[in-house]
């Protein structure tokens, strides 16, 4: 019997996705200066006011109010009327050291022999189903989001928008679990204020159907392109009104949108969030070290759908193990067990070699923090970065290096495909 999967997505404006933002562009600033910056930070923010908390270990020191401010900013905070804005808010910094007792697990004369920041279990996943080995639902709804804030930057033909929105896109799948249709969207999105709520409403609606949605289709390979029909069933702000938001609406905090950032409830999650932590935390370097594998095993054609878990424990250096489900999936006669030691050959999953792999120590998460940190396209791109007493650092960063699929010819040869 055919069945529904929803996934849904958030917008960089939205509170806990400005948080995570604030974090991550911390990260960047530190690593810029001292690739060795060890950093657990923390942001809220609420109506007028932002507070930063963590730990960092760093030989350079930072302007993290200033930090705070350019990335609100660029988010699109910049009006009073928003009752939060990058230029007006209050930022309250409570960062200090890190603890020695947690650094003694982590540092070590021969950085090879580095353990895991933290205990716990890390998942990765990937899926034939899209061009970018993700789940559909999360995929679309992520594109629907980057859309959407197209627009509002445009400010063309749509001019109302404001930072804040979340999407929602459901999908029926056959028993065989090829995605058949679009069911359902939904797209709430933060606008000015209008005269009449009526109008309003239908305008939003009209716009979001008619401009927003082709928008994406547009951009779509074929074989989706075609699962889009004219009995989708649109919820477009469906409370109504939605003139206040971002974190005048709601106290948004680092780490609060894990589904979100990851493979929107497909797969599993260990727990961890990602944002305003250096990759010596094994909760962000290790789930991007297993959505490498996954990634690549599922490219490989080692089976269509594949979940991999790996777990640490504190200052270890060897992973607990590793742990590979196929769904049933694998393309030959093999065990999931059997492919999970094939991959432990593979893959070195010590936190050092985790962070070489994928170049880790460079300030590549500011573009993480918003619309997925999985699935992204892996390019390179040139940041500058400046110090409070002038100094600037430019440096070419390559992003979301764990999308790559430099391992497909290992994979197969390994494997004898």
């Amino acid at each position: 019997m055919a069945y529904l999967f929803t996934s849904e997505s958030v917008s960089e404006g939205h509170p806990d996705k400005v948080a995570d933002q604030i974090s991550d562009a911390l990260i960047d600033n530190f690593l810029a200066f001292d690739t060795e910056s060890k950093v657990a930070c923390e942001t809220l923010v609420t109506t007028g006011q932002v507070v930063l908390a963590g730990e960092v270990k760093s030989n350079t020191y930072l302007d993290v109010q200033k930090i705070a401010r350019d990335t609100i900013n660029k988010i699109g905070y910049t009006k009073g009327s928003y009752m939060f804005d990058g230029n007006s808010c209050g930022v309250f910094s409570a960062i200090h050291e890190q603890s020695d007792d947690i650094n003694r697990g982590v540092d070590r004369t021969s950085k090879e022999q580095q353990g895991a920041g933290d205990q716990g279990m890390m998942f990765g996943y990937a899926t034939n189903e899209t061009e970018n080995f993700m789940p559909l639902a999360l995929d679309l709804s992520h594109r629907i989001l980057i859309e959407l804030a197209e627009l509002r930057r445009e400010e063309k033909e749509i001019t109302y928008l404001r930072p804040d929105s979340k999407s929602q896109v459901t999908i029926e799948y056959s028993d065989d679990n090829i995605p058949q249709r679009i069911d359902a969207i939904v797209v709430s999105t933060q606008h000015d204020d209008f005269d009449e709520d009526a109008a309003m409403l239908t305008k939003i609606r009209k716009d979001i159907v008619d401009i927003l949605i082709p928008r994406v289709v547009a951009k779509l390979p074929e074989q989706i392109k075609v699962l889009f029909n004219n009995d989708i069933k649109y919820h477009i702000n469906p409370t109504g009104k939605f003139v206040i938001g971002g974190p005048h609406g709601d106290t948004g905090l680092t780490g609060r949108k894990i589904i979100v950032d990851t493979y929107g409830g497909k797969g599993a999650h260990g727990g961890g969030a990602f944002s305003g932590k250096d990759p010596s935390k094994v909760d962000r370097s290790a789930a991007y070290a297993t959505r490498h594998i996954a990634k690549n095993l599922v490219a490989a054609g080692v089976a269509d759908e594949v979940l991999v878990q790996v777990s640490y424990a504190i200052g270890v250096v060897e992973p607990m193990g590793i742990f590979i489900d196929t769904y049933g999936t694998c393309s030959f006669n093999m065990t999931d067990g059997e492919i999970a030691e094939k991959v432990s050959t593979i893959f070195d999953m010590r936190p050092f070699a985790i962070e070489e792999r994928l170049k880790l120590r460079s300030p590549m998460y500011s573009e993480t923090a918003a619309y997925g940190h999985m699935g992204r396209k892996n390019e390179t791109v040139t940041k500058t970065f400046t110090q409070p007493n002038g100094e600037t650092a430019t440096l070419d960063v390559e992003l979301f290096t764990w999308e790559k699929l430099d391992y497909v010819n290992k994979v197969k040869e390994v494997f004898g495909l």
